[in-house]
């Protein structure tokens, strides 16, 4: 027998010549390709068909695809300005049937005084209106109308009666009832201030109701993978439909798919109300990043989470999620910004937290998952952090990898066996000895810690049920986050 371990060339082979077999089970070091999905509605205007998932082309294509002022162009969007490299797919969603879109609107009670600029944020879309003390009240409700109108990615349509201009939510559902309508964001230090004379009166959007069934869409996805998930919803059917989605039992974490995934959402509300949705909650595939007051919507927070999440992890998912920069999000008022106490409160309780730059940007602060208590309701920190969700996706890869390039087509023995080299026989030792290997080089990559212990705790057995197939437990264990720093000012005085 050849020490050469030849799986095709013939040994008794008698032709003369140079013959070549490729062999690659040491050389592979490829890496998934970690794909991103955006969840969003379409309007009438959007090609795309509900419920199939398609490959995004760009902003452009996300206009087309879903019609420029939609939910889905408009989280694409957010989503590209936070990565603009990854690759990125849509499930696109048609409006739910029977389902009411939101309706706010602006009347306008007394004409300016003096010339000045309308500055009109719709979803966090500003909108500038120049009006001039002659203009009546009808005037500029026309101009604000059509204004609003000439912008394709607003996600409302305006019209107009007398000196009121109404506001329809082009996506149905309760989506349309996060559409802040604010003027003056950004105050006087901005630049922006309600033209002299001019009285006006918001009625917030109200009335969207019913979103769509995720349950299809999700099923169509099939065996792709999707690492990153921008969840729009936090209604909870949706997000049990998700849950089920991903659940480790008969979802995408399950032993059968494999496939794994993680989805990332953000709630608008106020401080009580993420504690009530977070205590709700106990899922180690979701994180709810919690916000009030901002006129950005939820859905593009989470488009801004998952791009940045994406982007870190693809690097490297050890990496702290914290201090990401959101960028198309606009940060809540100083006012309606949570304190330090009740962030602290809401990382106790599923919701993730951001803290606002002083130029007004908003940056992660720590990202978990929801989940707080295990099967017997004792509260869990294991899968608290969002970073150990994708060190063990990228651990398990890295295994399953490596023991499919080596052990594809082998025969197990028992350790008492003496299998000579190259001969294709292998043993739980000649395993064990492979997986140790390769938590070492994890460790000294910097993935994994504790390579001594996990060298004494590793088992890797021949199943005594089935002897074809051998069983292993990996104690493995990945690196922590440098989140938080404890210092003791123990001073002196001379």
């Amino acid at each position: 027998m050849s020490d050469v371990p030849f799986r095709v060339i013939p040994a008794g082979l008698r032709l003369p010549g140079s013959f070549f077999e490729l062999d690659n089970s040491q050389a592979n070091t490829a890496q998934g390709n970690q794909r991103a999905l955006i969840i969003g509605q379409i309007t009438a205007a959007g090609i795309a068909t509900p419920n199939v998932p398609i490959i995004s082309g760009g902003t452009g294509d996300a206009n087309l695809q879903g019609g420029a002022s939609s939910m889905l162009a408009n989280m694409l969007a957010t989503y590209r300005l936070n990565d603009s490299f990854g690759e990125v797919w849509y499930l696109p969603l048609a409006d739910a049937s029977g389902a009411v879109a939101a309706v706010g609107s602006i009347a306008f009670t007394a004409a300016p005084t003096a010339n000045g600029t309308i500055s009109l944020y719709i979803a966090g879309q500003v909108v500038t209106i120049p009006v001039t003390a002659s203009m009546t009240t009808a005037q500029i409700a026309t101009a604000v109308s059509a204004a609003i109108n000439l912008l394709p990615a607003m996600p409302v349509t305006a019209s107009v009666t007398t000196s009121t201009v109404t506001l329809t939510a082009d996506n149905k559902g309760l989506c349309g009832n996060e559409i802040d309508i604010r003027l003056n964001y950004y105050g006087t230090a901005g630049g922006e201030a309600t033209p002299a004379g001019l009285a006006y009166t918001v009625t917030a959007m109200t009335g969207g109701a019913t979103n769509p069934t995720l349950t299809t869409a999700l099923g169509n996805l099939g065996n792709m993978t999707f690492d990153f998930i921008a969840s729009p919803y936090t209604d909870t059917a949706s997000l049990l439909a998700v849950q089920q989605f991903l659940n480790d039992q008969t979802g995408r974490w399950s032993w059968t798919q494999q496939l794994y995934g993680h989805a990332l959402g953000a709630y608008a509300g106020t401080f009580a109300s993420q504690t009530t949705l977070g205590l709700t909650r106990n899922n180690q595939h979701e994180t709810i990043l919690g916000f009030y007051g901002s006129p950005t919507p939820s859905w593009l927070w989470a488009a801004a989470l998952c791009a940045q999440t994406a982007v870190s992890v693809r690097a490297d998912p050890g990496i702290p999620l914290q201090d990401m920069p959101l960028l198309g999000v606009l940060a809540p008022p100083n006012q309606s910004q949570f304190l330090a106490n009740q962030r602290e409160t809401l990382l106790y309780d599923g919701i993730s937290t951001f803290t606002v730059r002083q130029d007004g940007t908003v940056l992660t602060e720590n990202i978990i998952t929801t989940y707080q208590d295990n099967t017997q309701g004792v509260p869990d920190n294991s899968y608290l952090e969002l970073e150990t969700m994708f060190q063990l996706m990228l651990e398990i890869r890295t295994m399953q990898a490596m023991l499919a390039s080596k052990y594809a087509r082998c025969k197990l023995a028992d350790n008492d066996s003496r299998p000579p080299a190259n001969s294709g026989l292998t043993t739980p030792n000649d395993i064990a000895a492979n997986i140790r290997a390769l938590y070492g080089e994890r460790t000294d990559g910097g993935y994994t810690q504790n390579a001594d212990a996990f060298n004494a705790a590793l088992v890797v057995q021949k199943n005594t049920a089935n002897p074809n197939r051998c069983d292993i437990l990996w104690p493995g264990t990945p690196v922590n986050q440098m989140r938080t720093f404890g210092i003791l000012v123990q001073f002196r005085l001379q």
